[in-house]
């Protein structure tokens, strides 16, 4: 039998993707709006079993603050948590909203609908290593929220640090090898790593992923002509 849905994300592609699969699968879906923060009236107004809210930041302060006012006004409504690989920050930021369950914005369309059964039941929708992760995180938070700037610095090198902030100056492979006085073959392979260290596909998306998350701020200055910062054995 089909469950009555909803489905809310800031891409508006995503949640039209996502409803017509549902649809296909034979559930009813009452609609799919964007952004998920305006949702919360329309929700609440029609009255789906299951409501599946996306976000891309679910360990942003408020970002689920619809989902409290839903539950608040319709507590019957199910929520489920669409989002990124979450840190258990995130997790438990879903769950005291009153979320019912979260499942990761890669996953399969079944593992989806899986959630989906689970979270109309009752059930909490959740792979159990994150719920208990998230269940660790309430009983004991962090005094300090999350600082996904210093934890990527973590993930390089002294010398993978230059590179990045060399990328976000805008220079190309011959410049960050020249200045750093290494081979453009081996600048092009450091830039490559940092890429792959901070997940993303391009010198855009780690200059922009370094400038909004603080990185470029806490890395060192470049070094002057004949310095060498990499103090650790790469």
């Amino acid at each position: 039998m089909g469950v009555r849905l909803m489905v809310v994300d800031d891409h508006r592609l995503l949640a039209e993707a996502l409803a017509s699969a549902l649809k296909l699968r034979g559930h009813r879906v009452l609609a799919a709006a964007a952004p998920a923060a305006g949702a919360a009236e329309l929700v609440i107004t029609r009255a789906p079993e299951v409501c599946l809210f996306g976000t891309a930041a679910p360990a942003e302060p408020g970002i689920f603050d619809p989902v409290v006012r839903i539950k608040r006004e319709r507590p019957q409504v199910a929520v489920l948590v669409l989002g990124p690989v979450p840190s258990p920050r995130g997790i438990a930021a879903a769950f005291a909203s009153g979320a019912s369950g979260y499942v990761r914005h890669d996953e399969r369309i079944e593992g989806v609908e899986r959630a989906i059964m689970k979270a109309r039941a009752g059930e909490a929708a959740v792979a159990p290593a994150l719920l208990q992760g998230a269940f660790s995180e309430l009983l004991n938070p962090a005094a300090q929220p999350d600082d996904e700037g210093q934890r990527l610095l973590q993930m390089l090198t002294p010398r993978e640090v230059e590179v990045l902030v060399r990328v976000a100056d805008g220079e190309d492979t011959r410049l960050i090898a020249a200045g750093m006085g290494i081979a453009p073959s081996t600048a092009r392979t450091h830039v490559q790593r940092v890429l792959m260290k901070l997940g993303v596909g391009s010198r855009l998306e780690a200059a922009a992923l370094a400038a909004r998350t603080g990185l470029l701020d806490r890395a060192s200055p470049l070094p002057r002509p004949g310095e060498d910062l990499d103090a650790k054995p790469e």
